[in-house]
């Protein structure tokens, strides 16, 4: 989600903070930019309360299905609109003013949310009921995610990206580690309604902030083409790039086999583990923890090793990790290991987001985003169904397990049969 600046009418990218006396560590060098500061802190607070709904209606569909494939299926509701939409929302940030387009989206999302939490306070909630506004939600989402990027990328300068990148997927993480913890407490205390509804709240952060932030001038005149034909510009685009290409078929890679895990820890914590809300919660967090931290880390590591030779790196370590999280035989280690998950996570996604980011032409980037979303978020529906369903007719273990050593196979083939392709991931 976007948010804004802390004062004064007009944002520059440029401009330092005055009052944020940060160490030049580069992993923090997007902090150094109000406008991006703003849009960050914002984003926060929201993603607080999309963090509580999640969890509490992973627990909920789980709990009253008893099935893995519902859990699955509801998660891919979310998502699967990206397919189409994700396209659409780039080519229309590309025409429209971005911070209007986004609160637009904002207030759909928000009314979503209070629908949610009258269904539930009515006891009127079910799974149908989440899986259909689920899948709305999930069409805004998608049609929002291209500007939203977009957006981050006018608000840093170039050698700032990565750090930008990193820390929006830091902050929604950030999100993923305070709002489970608040979900199990809230949940336990007053029930699934009360969660639904500190959501609600939470949506309010992000006018506000959006209200306080004016991104730098667009460097383009907006496009007089169809929509159609600005579609299929980026596409052309990123068909031709080859580091863009790359990225994005290393993304469905990551998105069917590894990114899952997301999805199903409710299953994970309920049927391996025989545990519920509390469990699902910690999982979630120490994920959540591992992507704060490794935000953190990586600016330090790409000073040291370099973009290319760090992302290589991490995509050959996600396969182990994941798998050795699906084979933990004790709740601990499972935390310990999606910690460490978390982290890998971030750090490959990040990493492919800023290449395919900062090779696209700035008058494209959100079209060239809205390509790495729809990638993203369609593999990660089909994966999280289809693994769900596998699920629930072999294991949770060897279904997902068995995935995870599949990815691995495909990045050492991939490592072993082209060794030189990551050289197009150069800026």
């Amino acid at each position: 989600m976007p948010t804004a600046r802390a004062s004064g009418p007009c944002v520059t990218r440029d401009a330092p903070v005055s009052t944020l006396r940060l160490p030049r560590i580069s992993s923090f060098r997007a902090f150094e930019h109000p406008g991006y500061f703003a849009v960050w802190a914002g984003s926060l607070v929201s993603n607080v309360g999309t963090w509580m709904e999640t969890v509490a209606l992973g627990v909920y569909v789980t709990e009253v299905t008893g099935k893995a494939e519902w859990t699955g299926g509801v998660v891919a509701l979310s998502y699967l609109p990206g397919l189409v939409l994700s396209p659409l929302g780039g080519a229309l940030a590309d025409r429209f003013d971005r911070r209007t387009f986004l609160g637009l989206g904002i207030l759909l999302q928000g009314l979503l949310a209070v629908l949610l939490t009258v269904l539930a306070f009515t006891h009127q909630l079910t799974v149908p009921a989440v899986a259909v506004i689920s899948f709305f939600n999930g069409c805004i989402n998608m049609m929002m995610g291209p500007a939203f990027n977009a957006l981050l990328a006018e608000l840093v300068p170039p050698e700032d990206l990565h750090s930008a990148m990193s820390l929006s997927s830091a902050q929604y993480n950030l999100g993923r580690v305070i709002g489970p913890i608040l979900a199990a407490a809230v949940l336990g205390a007053g029930g699934i309604a009360w969660a639904l509804l500190v959501n609600a709240l939470s949506f309010l952060a992000v006018p506000v902030a959006l209200s306080r932030v004016r991104p730098p001038p667009r460097a383009s005149a907006p496009s007089t083409t169809g929509l159609w034909a600005d579609i299929t510009r980026g596409a052309h685009v990123a068909r031709e790039d080859p580091g863009i290409r790359l990225m994005l078929m290393t993304t469905f890679a990551v998105a069917l086999l590894v990114a899952p895990f997301i999805g199903l820890v409710p299953v994970f914590a309920i049927r391996v583990f025989g545990q519920g809300a509390g469990a699902t919660s910690l999982l979630v967090t120490c994920q959540g923890a591992g992507a704060v931290t490794a935000a953190v880390a990586v600016g330090a590591l790409l000073d040291a090793f370099g973009r290319k030779r760090v992302l290589a790196g991490v995509l050959l370590v996600l396969g182990p990790v994941a798998t050795l999280y699906w084979l933990s035989p004790t709740l601990p280690l499972a935390s310990l290991s999606i910690f460490l998950l978390g982290a890998s996570y971030l750090m490959a996604l990040s990493g492919i987001h800023t290449i395919c980011q900062v090779r696209a032409p700035p008058a494209l980037r959100a079209r060239v985003s809205s390509l790495y979303g729809m990638v993203l978020n369609g593999g990660y529906a089909l994966g999280v169904w289809l693994l769900g369903a596998l699920a629930d007719r072999l294991s949770v273990r060897s279904v997902t397990a068995t995935a995870s050593l599949l990815f691995l196979v495909l990045m050492v083939s991939f490592r072993v049969l082209r060794p030189r392709a990551f050289d197009a991931t150069e800026a």
